[in-house]
C-alpha cells in the first residue's frame, strides 16, 4: 500500500523506522527486533539505506519481509550522494522485484574519507527524485525536511526554497528531522505552507533513551534542546532504567502535544528497540483508537 493512500485517510498515523545489519553477522538480531516492531501494526515502517548504499541488499530484503510477511506497508530509504546513475538504477530495479511502491528519497551523508569534491552524478535528494519519477512515476517518495534547517545550509529561507524544489520533483510527503522542541515544527510548517508546500509533513520524534544518544544527535544536527529536557538527562542519564521511563515519556509528551495541534502523522526513530515502540504503543493506545 502506498504511504500517500495511508495519509489521505485523514486520521493519526504512528510509524517506526528501523535500520538493517551492517554486516551479516547481526542479521539475526536485527531481524527478531524488527519482526518485534512490526508485530505492533504501524501504520508503516521505514527501512534505512548506510551510506554508500553499504546495507542496500538488506534494505530491499527487510522492507519485502515487512509488507509480505507482516502485513505492514514498508517504505525503502535509497541515498544517492555516492552513487552512480546506474547503481540507482540497480537499486529501483531492485525495489520494484521486490513489489516496494515507497521510497525516501534522501540525499545521504558523506562515507568518513569520501572526497566530496570529486564528480559525481547526484549533488541533491531533488535530482534523485526526478530520476525516480522517470524511472516509474508509479513510486510513491518521500523525502526529509529539517525544522530548524539543514546543517549545510546557511539562511533558513534557503533551506524553504530547497525543500520546494523537492517537493516540485515529485515528492508526495516529508518526514522531518528529529526535534525536542515542538515550537519549531510549528514555525516550520507555517513557514512551509506560506512557501506553497502543501504535502504532508511527518514529525519525527527520537525518544533519547541513553544519554549518549542526545550527545550523538547533538553533534551531527546541531538540534536545540530545551532546559527541560536537559534537566531530565542531567538527573536520569547515568540511571539507564530510569533514563529509558524518562526519554520515552518525554517523547510521548511531544507526540500528544502534536496531534493536540493537528499534527496527525508521527514517525518514531526506534533505533531498532522493540520494546521503546512498544512503550510508546501503550501509551498511546486510546489516543491514536
Amino acid at each position: 500500500m502506498k504511504i500517500s493512500e495511508i495519509l489521505a485517510s485523514r486520521k493519526p498515523t504512528l510509524s517506526f523506522e528501523v535500520f538493517p545489519p551492517k554486516t551479516s553477522d547481526s542479521l539475526e538480531s536485527v531481524t527478531k527486533a524488527v519482526e518485534r516492531i512490526a508485530a505492533l501494526k504501524p501504520s508503516f515502517m521505514s527501512v534505512t539505506y548506510g551510506a554508500g548504499g553499504g546495507t542496500s541488499l538488506y534494505t530491499a530484503d527487510i522492507s519485502r519481509s515487512i509488507q509480505d510477511d507482516w502485513n505492514v506497508p514498508s517504505l525503502a530509504h535509497l541515498t544517492c550522494v555516492t552513487s552512480t546513475r546506474k547503481t540507482i538504477h540497480d537499486q529501483l530495479d531492485l525495489l520494484k522485484k521486490n513489489r516496494i511502491e515507497n521510497i525516501m528519497a534522501l540525499r545521504g551523508d558523506f562515507p568518513e574519507g569520501f572526497d566530496s569534491s570529486a564528480p559525481r552524478d547526484y549533488h541533491h535528494a531533488s535530482e534523485l527524485i526526478y530520476d525516480i519519477k522517470a524511472y516509474d512515476p508509479s513510486f510513491c517518495i518521500g523525502a526529509a525536511c529539517y525544522p530548524e534547517g539543514h546543517v549545510e545550509t546557511e539562511h533558513k529561507s534557503d533551506d524553504i526554497r530547497f525543500l520546494k524544489e523537492k517537493v516540485d520533483a515529485g515528492v508526495d510527503f516529508l518526514t522531518t528531522q528529529m526535534f525536542f522542541d515542538n515550537n519549531i515544527l510549528y514555525n516550520f510548517l507555517y513557514r512551509a505552507r506560506e512557501a506553497g508546500i502543501r504535502v504532508p509533513v511527518l514529525a519525527g520524534i527520537m525518544p533519547i533513551t541513553q544519554k549518549r544518544q542526545l550527545e550523538r544527535a547533538r553533534m551531527m544536527s546541531g538540534t536545540y534542546v530545551p532546559t527541560r529536557f536537559l534537566a531530565i538527562v542531567d538527573r536520569f542519564g547515568d540511571n539507564p532504567k530510569a533514563m529509558r521511563q524518562a526519554g520515552i515519556a518525554y517523547a510521548t509528551d511531544q507526540i500528544i502535544d502534536l496531534i493536540a495541534n493537528g499534527v496527525e502523522h508521527i514517525h518514531v526513530y526506534t533505533m531498532n528497540k522493540p520494546q521503546v515502540a512498544a512503550a510508546i504503543c501503550a501509551n498511546l493506545s486510546e489516543i491514536l483508537s
